[in-house]
């Protein structure tokens, strides 16, 4: 998966296109996250004794991780990544456009 879990994000494609916002939930096996306050949907809760009351309740659906970009903390646009092996053995993720390391 090319995007990790508190990464900030940019919707890609979709009804959301163009918003972004922070990666809260990773489902590798399946492909797709969940990205706060994007991709909201409404669902009816029956009332649970001693749980919760009913009623609608508003939540994020996961994503396609394929609809999405890293934004570059350092050059603040959605970019592409690579993947690089550094000195020590650790590998780390940079930006193709500026050339940076977005794993600190």
């Amino acid at each position: 998966m090319h995007v990790k879990t508190n990464d900030m994000v940019m919707i890609t494609a979709g009804k959301d296109r163009g918003k972004t916002g922070k990666v809260q939930k990773i489902f590798a096996d399946k492909g797709r996250l969940i990205v706060e306050n994007v991709n909201m949907i409404k669902r009816h809760t029956r009332p649970r004794p001693g749980q919760s009351e009913g009623g609608i309740v508003e939540k994020e659906a996961p994503l396609d991780a394929s609809n999405v970009m890293l934004v570059c903390p350092s050059c603040s646009k959605p970019v592409r990544t690579g993947k690089r092996v550094l000195d020590d053995g650790s590998k780390v993720r940079f930006c193709k456009k500026c050339n940076e390391i977005v794993d600190k």
